[in-house]
């Protein structure tokens, strides 16, 4: 907290502030800072975050992007040598895992999410399979075990690459956990830090996973999105489930050896693999594997 302080006395001079260390947060350190003029968000970067692809600038970049299109919170302050951020405080409530599944609801959130893969390009990119590779090689480094389903995902990542062929490359968040959701009369989307140029199918996978969506949850997901629902599309994002899970996983092995917050990164990424591993052995997800994948080819259904 002594940190906080000091940041915010940096970022108001003079000005009279309280604040309050936000939970929830397994990479950073986010603090709610009332001030005259306003309430704001302060993000403190986490320890050696480079080491998770973090690029401090393209998530500033990132949230401004999603300012202007309106689905993020208003970025008010960026200071890049110390790695914080403030936006300001969006007054909303949590969407539960329950809800999203609603079809007004969800029909929000697609919209907000196409929005956002719609605007304009903004710095960074981001490839899932390149940042499985990135994390172990950094484990690596910092002499962090690497688990032996490591070597077989990779394989199967492989084929879900060559299955779906090149894609084109839109703004996407990267990081959608139901956390990073909030409702104040719009879909706010919150926490840019692995914002790049993408695929739009690891977002909704992604989104998919982190909200325990089934099939059918995710026909209707990509059906409020596309204004369809096609079988190639369902292929995309059920193959890209598997990624989202590998990607986490990968994430929880590298800050068990490099985070200093207090949090089971090791039972995070078991959790990831284990997911992973029931995706890999559903003889429908082989099938998935099998079939063609035409994907979105960046124009209207």
């Amino acid at each position: 907290m002594e940190a906080a302080h000091a940041a915010v006395a940096r970022l108001w001079p003079g000005r009279a502030a309280k604040v309050e260390e936000l939970g929830g947060g397994i990479t950073n350190r986010n603090f709610k800072v009332e001030v005259e003029g306003g309430v704001f968000v302060l993000r403190m970067g986490g320890a050696r975050t480079e080491l998770l692809g973090i690029d401090r600038a393209v998530e500033y970049a990132a949230g401004k992007r999603a300012f202007e299109v309106g689905v993020g919170p208003e970025v008010t302050a960026f200071a890049p040598d110390e790695g914080w951020l403030v936006a300001r405080f969006v007054e909303g409530r949590p969407i539960t895992l329950e809800e999203m599944r609603q079809p007004e609801t969800l029909g929000r959130v697609a919209g907000a999410l196409r929005t956002f893969h719609e605007a304009a390009p903004i710095p960074g990119r981001f490839d899932a399979w390149t940042v499985v590779d990135d994390y172990r090689a950094a484990a690596d480094a910092h002499q962090v075990a690497i688990p032996s389903q490591f070597t077989a995902a990779r394989e199967i990542a492989e084929r879900i690459r060559s299955a779906r062929g090149p894609q084109s490359l839109v703004p996407c968040h990267n990081d959608l956990l139901n956390a990073n959701f909030l409702d104040d009369g719009l879909v706010r989307i919150v926490d840019w830090e692995y914002a790049g140029m993408g695929d739009r199918f690891f977002d909704l996978a992604n989104f998919s996973v982190n909200h325990e969506f089934g099939v059918e949850d995710d026909r209707r997901l990509l059906g409020a999105y596309f204004g369809a629902e096609r079988e190639s599309d369902l292929t995309s994002l059920r193959l890209m489930r598997f990624m989202s899970d590998f990607r986490e996983a990968m994430w929880g092995v590298l800050q068990s050896g490099i985070s200093e917050l207090d949090f089971d990164f090791e039972g995070y990424a078991a959790k990831h693999f284990a997911r992973m591993e029931a995706t890999a052995s559903d003889p429908v997800f082989a099938a998935y594997l099998r079939g063609p994948s035409a994907g979105f080819a960046g124009t209207s259904p």
